[in-house]
């Protein structure tokens, strides 16, 4: 039977969209689908700020060791075209600014570069778009889970294709691979986790990615009931030339709706230019 106190982790760390491990094996197949609305703000080491607006759709199904999991977002972004989702701050040549396509003195310029092709200064270009994010899809396999259930690791991989529109700002344009390696711990009404990750980041003719580790650590309690709270601390090293490392604390909520239903909220802050300065967001998941 599945473990409702790391369940209820797992399930923040989905909220935020960072790696999760796989929860306690299952009795039987289970399918879910879920819908959610993020939003954060912050200037990521610029001048301007952007604000981000994402609306994840996720299809998930768990059989015995294995997780699958498909997630297509619809996002919203205002602010300068070399800050990038999910990356933060980037070296932008993309001439097309967020789908600007401004020119100065007839020569486009490079996203947010302040400066034109031909070298003539301008300001920073920021616009806003909207359209079909990165989709996400995942498997998650069980290495290990105790008898009691209350100890488990897990390792779980990742695709995340370039679907984003690349001329508007809303990603890469790229296919990013991943891989994490997660674990949890349940001692009475406290569950710790925790988890490391490797991502093998897409370049562009226009956006130079490098390839990084990621980390996150936290806790969550059980009240009692249907609620728990907890916060979990996330760290992603730098990628981007010119952009900076993730670094952020988040904070959530889970509730559990009757047998099927699950409401999930978080709120977080940024310590980092490459991390949001602060976030929230919610998900409503319903379990057949």
């Amino acid at each position: 039977m599945r473990n409702q106190h790391y369940w209820m982790a797992v399930g923040a760390l989905l909220v935020a969209g960072l790696p999760a491990a796989h929860a306690a094996t299952t009795d039987s197949d289970q399918f879910s689908v879920s819908a959610g609305a993020n939003y954060s703000s912050g200037k990521y080491g610029t001048d301007t700020t952007t604000d981000i607006w994402s609306v994840p759709f996720t299809a998930e199904y768990q059989t015995s060791n294995w997780t699958f999991k498909l997630v297509v977002p619809y996002i919203n972004v205002s602010g300068p075209g070399n800050v990038i989702p999910g990356v933060g701050r980037v070296k932008n040549n993309n001439p097309l600014c967020r789908g600007l396509g401004r020119a100065v003195g007839g020569a486009l310029h490079a996203c947010g570069s302040g400066t034109s092709t031909g070298g003539t200064a301008t300001t920073t270009s920021s616009g806003s778009a909207s359209g079909l994010g990165d989709i996400v899809a995942s498997a998650g396999y069980q290495l290990f889970t105790s008898d009691d259930q209350t100890f488990g690791v897990d390792l779980t991989g990742k695709v995340k294709f370039g679907t984003a529109d690349a001329d508007k700002g809303l990603g890469t344009g790229q296919n990013d691979y991943g891989l994490s390696l997660d674990t949890y711990k349940v001692v009475g009404n406290w569950t710790a986790f925790g988890g490391v990750g490797w991502m093998k980041y897409g370049s562009s003719q226009y956006i130079r990615l490098k390839n990084g580790f990621n980390a996150n650590v936290g806790a969550q309690y059980k009240l009692g009931g249907s609620d728990s709270i907890g916060a979990y601390y996330y760290y992603h090293e730098r990628i981007a030339v010119g952009g900076a490392p993730q670094s952020e604390l988040t904070g959530f909520w889970n509730h559990q709706l009757g047998k099927s239903w699950r409401l999930q909220a978080y709120v977080l802050g940024g310590f980092a230019n490459g991390s949001p300065d602060y976030g929230a967001g919610g998900t409503l998941k319903y379990t057949f």
